[in-house]
Formats: C-alpha cells, sequence, structure tokens
C-alpha cells in the first residue's frame, strides 16, 4: 500500500530519507505535482523512468532549494540567466543550460544541458532544503502521471494514476491543490538571448519587461533541443480534445465564462481569465474521463499571458484529432 501522508515536518523529513535511499517520492508544486528521485541516483532514475512509461532520451527537470546551487548543475551561466533566476526563483521557470559533470546523461536525455528550477511550493522548497541537508544534491522530478497524459494537480490524482505502480517505500505527500495547474515555463538559457521552449506561468510579457531592450525574448516550440513536453502529442485526457467544431449532445464544453454552453453540452469549466482557466484545464481534463465523456470541445483562451501556456497545452492534447 502506498504510503500517503499530509505535509507535517515529520512527512516531510521522512520523504526527504527515502529519496536518500533511492526511493520516488510524489509531492505537490506551484505549477502540478512532481514524482521525485534522487536526481544523482541512476538505478532510482531508472525506476522513476518506467513507473511513467518515459522514453529515457526525454530529460527530466532537476529541483534544487535555492540558486546557491545552481552552479553545481550548470556551467556557463550567461548574465541574463542569472538575472532572470534571481528575479523569478523560486517560481515556476525552468532554465536549460550547458551541464556540469554532476548532470549525467541518465536525467539530460543525453544532451549537454540540464534543466534546473527552484519551485515556490512551501513543501516543496522544505522538501528540497531537507534533502540537501541530508546528502542530497537535486530532485529529479517529471509530473506524477504517466507519459504524454493529464499532468496531476491534486495528490489524489496521483493515487489514481500511479498508486499501483509504486512501491510500499515510495511516498506520496499530500499537499492540497496546485496553485497555477499547468507546468513551468522552460528557457533555453544556452544561447545569446533567451528562447521560450515551453509556456507556463512565467510569461513572454514579464520576461520581455524585465530585460527590457537588453535582451529580446523568442518563443520557439520546435528547438532541437528536447525538453519536458516537448512531443507534438502530450497533456492528453482520454476523451478526445477538439478545438473547433461544435459539441452534440453528451460532449464536454470549456470557455470563458461569458460564452454560452452550447445546448446539450456538458460544462466542464467556465473560468473567468486566463489564470483561473489554466488552473481549471486539466481538472476538467479528469473530471471528464473520470464521468466517461468521449469528446471535449474547447474554444481557446487568449494567447497573452498564460494564455500562451493553455494553449499550447490544447494545441498538443488535440494533436491526435488534428489529422
Amino acid at each position: 500500500m502506498i504510503n500517503t501522508s499530509n505535509c507535517t515536518h515529520l512527512a516531510i523529513r521522512n520523504a526527504a530519507k527515502s529519496l536518500i535511499a533511492g526511493n520516488l517520492v510524489a509531492f505537490p508544486t506551484e505549477t502540478v505535482y512532481g514524482l521525485g528521485a534522487d536526481a544523482t541516483n541512476q538505478e532510482a532514475i531508472a525506476r522513476l523512468y518506467k513507473v511513467k512509461g518515459r522514453p529515457t532520451d526525454h530529460p527530466i527537470i532537476v529541483h534544487i532549494s535555492s540558486i546557491r546551487n545552481l552552479r553545481k548543475w550548470a556551467r556557463e551561466i550567461p548574465v541574463y540567466a542569472m538575472n532572470l533566476a534571481k528575479i523569478f526563483w523560486p517560481g515556476p521557470m525552468t532554465l536549460i543550460l550547458p551541464k556540469t559533470e554532476l548532470a549525467k546523461d541518465f536525467i539530460t536525455g543525453y544532451q549537454d544541458t540540464v534543466g534546473i528550477r527552484v519551485p515556490s511550493n512551501p513543501i516543496a522548497l522544505s522538501l528540497l532544503s531537507e534533502f540537501e541537508t541530508r546528502g542530497g544534491l537535486g530532485v529529479a522530478a517529471p509530473s506524477a502521471n504517466k507519459f504524454g497524459k493529464v499532468s496531476p494537480t491534486t495528490a489524489s490524482d496521483v493515487v489514481l494514476d500511479l498508486g499501483g505502480l509504486l512501491a510500499s517505500e515510495d511516498q506520496i505527500l499530500n499537499g492540497g491543490d496546485c496553485l497555477i495547474g499547468v507546468e513551468s515555463t522552460i528557457i533555453d538559457c544556452t544561447r545569446n538571448e533567451p528562447i521560450i521552449l515551453r509556456p507556463g506561468a512565467v510569461t513572454k510579457e514579464q520576461l520581455q519587461n524585465f530585460l527590457k531592450f537588453n535582451k529580446s525574448v523568442n518563443v520557439n516550440l520546435n528547438s532541437q533541443v528536447k525538453y519536458s513536453g516537448s512531443l507534438d502529442s502530450h497533456y492528453s485526457p482520454v476523451a478526445k480534445v477538439f478545438l473547433t467544431g461544435t459539441p452534440n449532445i453528451g460532449d464536454g464544453f470549456i470557455a470563458y465564462s461569458h460564452i454560452k454552453t452550447p445546448k446539450g453540452a456538458i460544462r466542464l469549466a467556465s473560468p473567468k481569465n486566463n489564470e483561473e482557466y489554466a488552473h481549471l484545464l486539466y481538472k476538467s481534463f479528469r473530471y471528464a474521463d473520470f464521468e466517461g465523456i468521449s469528446k471535449i470541445y474547447v474554444i481557446p483562451p487568449n494567447n497573452y499571458g498564460v494564455g500562451a501556456a493553455i494553449c499550447d497545452r490544447l494545441i498538443k492534447s488535440s494533436y491526435k484529432n488534428l489529422t
């Protein structure tokens, strides 16, 4: 029976011990729940890949507790990347940087780069700090679900997806709902200017405003750099997702709250703004699957701010239905 714990100080200490021992720990972040393993333990990482069904050449983001630990994992850090880290960490931003010897091929997807982030969720930070106090250097943590499927935003989602695959020594920390609901912004910092590979809650507008006229911020969703969520089809519920067309009776429907529900459709979410849209999106997908709804029709949000991240996830979740 998998051990699911509320996030007391004792539970967090025990979870850190479990990571040190080579076990897996699912934990909340401000974005989605992650499935963590000691980023330097090859056997633990191999188990993580197996549990998720993740291709071994698909890299995993390393989570650390502080910017002070960045240089253990990354070398040749551009000034603009360090400035971004100082402003947006802790927070939902991942930086892709040239790796040090500490970052082995088994977490980087056999690339010369590594993805690093400092989450802002206090439970995640406490776990990482406790892990590092006990000699750990970083926790590799993709989303705590089967590869390519809908990311979990509650501990019960993790139990549903992975509970039967985790060992009794593994743990799930129950920290309630994730605040944001979509994964971190991933930024390629290996070039002269930052390139957004995956949009997230740290938005292009925020980055451009911070960098002002010193650097431009480009978006490249078809980069040759491999990164989490880079496949064409991803974030997919069992239900088929459609971004055009009109739902029939019994089909699911997601749109801004001011948009009327088509007759006979089942309203899954009525977000008032993009932040609420992001928070509800994966919950809506999972509810549709739970209710046995076979089709979900979505009117995407505007592409501003975190809306860009939502549109990215919607395109990938509907990819199989576009052909």
